[in-house]
């Protein structure tokens, strides 16, 4: 069992920038690829970011490309998000998950995610 925490958000206003962090409590961090998907108040959880188990492969949503980045650091068994300019429209409860494998031609996909964290708020105002 992966326990995932994530940390890092908070309020922010429009133009400004977060990074998120999301720690691992498996050594075998290095074997995961992981995700960031977000829940904005009334909506339906969607995909943000996406890294490979060796930080090699990077993936963005079209909304967040050219404004966040994701990154890890595999001997710290920490995941980042680092969010710029941000919009009010980015306004959500951000999780990170965890899935074994390396099929990142499933990175959106949800359901196929093994593990989730507890999200944290992120509030951008105008």
């Amino acid at each position: 069992q992966v326990q995932l925490v994530e940390s890092g958000g908070g309020l922010v206003q429009a133009g400004g920038s977060l990074r998120l962090s999301c720690v691992a409590s498996e050594s075998t961090f290095s074997s995961y690829f992981m995700g960031w998907f977000r829940q904005a108040p009334g909506k339906e959880r969607e995909f943000v970011s996406a890294i490979s188990a060796s930080g090699g492969g990077r993936y963005y949503a079209d909304s967040v490309t050219g404004r966040f980045t994701t990154s890890r650091d595999n001997a710290k068994n920490t995941v980042f998000l680092r969010m710029n300019n941000l919009k009010p429209e980015d306004t959500a409860v951000y999780y990170c998950a965890a899935m074994l494998g390396t099929a990142a031609y499933l990175r959106a996909r949800e359901d196929k995610y093994d593990y989730w964290g507890q999200g944290t708020q992120v509030i951008v105002s105008s």
